[in-house]
């Protein structure tokens, strides 16, 4: 039987069974992952059930990002027991700082190519990146996995998307999701995985590839896979992971819908009108008045999001009357970036470097509030009404070049339209 990447995995994770869309399996989990804003409910379940041990917590890290710092007393209790259960029971913990979950879990080595992963938090399509199925699931389920080391599934449907040529100086992988979020829509994908291939895929570095496979969780994607090249197999033994299991689709595999791309054509996208699947041509936008700024997130917090930024604003000043913040995917993220210039040329220009972490995007940690009226450019996954703390304002999402081309003139602009240095370390 010809089977996706999707129907492999699950089928090797199920006693290496023949699985097709549609079955129920009960899967070995090879990795879990709880952040703050979810682990109060998986603490409290371990609690109830009183599983003695727990023996595959071990396999488990818990990250504390979105309450990062903690804003209140009841958060900083939570990673009080966050910290004593790591300590107690041998999982591993990233401490406020340290970075996103689906950053941190890559670069901590956690897991490979052909692996099962998941997640207190819907973008953990994100591991999909490095061809494993990585899902997210609720801290009740995750507790069920440090006790067992088993979560049932549903094998998903699988939408093929071909991404066809390369894309043009400028425009990201963050275009292409946007794009596929006004083709298919918000949900869309609802409970189907996506195969993500094609020559543009095989073009990105493994920073946009992340990205595709995090913004998949708007499209409402079970999980976004990508195949294993030497890419992904050099990227993963350089931060510790076990060898890979590459996994392939066979051809004749059955797909619900097969999306094609035309990846030369695409320009850069921009998400208005607190919808992310109201998406449109950034020139359909140029001249949008901005007060404020954002890259970063789990989405495009990473390193190459930062060189995007910088090679547009090195030498140059962020417009009077906009405020920018910068906040990198993880600890790491930072140095890199402080190492490579990035960081001086962005506070030079203007900007406010963070620390790594979610609170920012979220607007947990109140770092970004916006006014009556404001205007946000950002590069997060979401811009739903209130995402930044007030009703009253209206937030867009592009790429990290957009919201810095953006931040420069005071206006939507399109990055290809600024002169800038190359699309690298400054």
């Amino acid at each position: 039987m010809a089977s996706t990447i999707a129907e492999k995995i699950l089928g090797t994770h199920a006693g290496n069974r023949a699985v097709k869309a549609g079955d129920v399996v009960v899967a070995k989990v090879d990795f879990a992952m709880v952040h703050d804003a979810r682990a109060a409910n998986a603490l409290q379940m371990v609690g109830k059930l009183g599983a003695a041990g727990l023996p595959y917590a071990r396999r488990s890290a818990f990250v504390l990002d979105h309450y990062s710092p903690p804003p209140n007393p009841e958060a900083a209790n939570i990673h009080r027991a966050m910290r004593a259960f790591a300590e107690e029971h041998g999982a591993t913990l990233y401490d406020v700082g340290d970075g996103i979950c689906h950053q941190v879990l890559p670069e901590g080595g956690h897991f490979t190519a052909g692996d099962l992963v998941v997640g207190t938090d819907t973008h953990s399509t994100t591991y999909g990146a490095f061809n494993a199925f990585g899902t997210g699931v609720e801290g009740t389920d995750v507790s069920a996995v440090l006790m067992t080391g088993k979560l049932w599934f549903r094998v998903p449907e699988t939408i093929r998307v071909e991404l066809r040529g390369r894309l043009q100086p400028g425009v990201w992988a963050k275009d292409v999701t946007l794009h596929m979020l006004g083709r298919l829509g918000a949900e869309g994908a609802n409970y189907r995985a996506i195969e993500y291939a094609g020559t543009a895929v095989a073009a990105m570095d493994i920073d946009d590839r992340m990205t595709l496979a995090n913004h998949a969780a708007e499209l409402g994607a079970k999980a976004a896979l990508l195949e294993c090249d030497e890419k992904t197999a050099g990227w993963l033994k350089a931060h510790g992971a076990r060898e890979p299991h590459p996994v392939r689709a066979d051809p004749g595999a059955e797909y619900c819908e097969r999306v094609e791309v035309d990846a030369p054509r695409l320009a850069p996208q921009v998400a208005r009108n607190h919808q992310i699947d109201d998406v449109v041509g950034v020139t359909e936008l140029a001249g949008q008045r901005i007060q404020y700024a954002l890259i970063g997130t789990c989405t495009n917090g990473r390193l190459d999001d930062l060189r995007q930024a910088a090679a547009i604003l090195a030498g140059k000043r962020i417009a009077k009357g906009v405020r920018m913040i910068v906040t990198p995917a993880s600890r790491q993220v930072w140095l890199a970036a402080a190492r490579e210039g990035l960081v001086e040329a962005l506070t030079a220009a203007g900007a406010s470097v963070e620390a790594a972490g979610c609170g920012t995007c979220v607007n947990i940690t109140g770092h970004l509030i916006l006014g009556d009226g404001d205007v946000a450019i950002s590069s997060a996954n979401r811009n739903f009404r209130g995402r930044l703390g007030n009703a009253k304002s209206e937030i867009f999402v592009g790429s990290a070049a957009t919201v810095a081309a953006s931040a420069l003139t005071g206006r939507i602009t399109d990055p290809r339209t600024v002169e800038c240095g190359e699309w690298r370390p400054v």
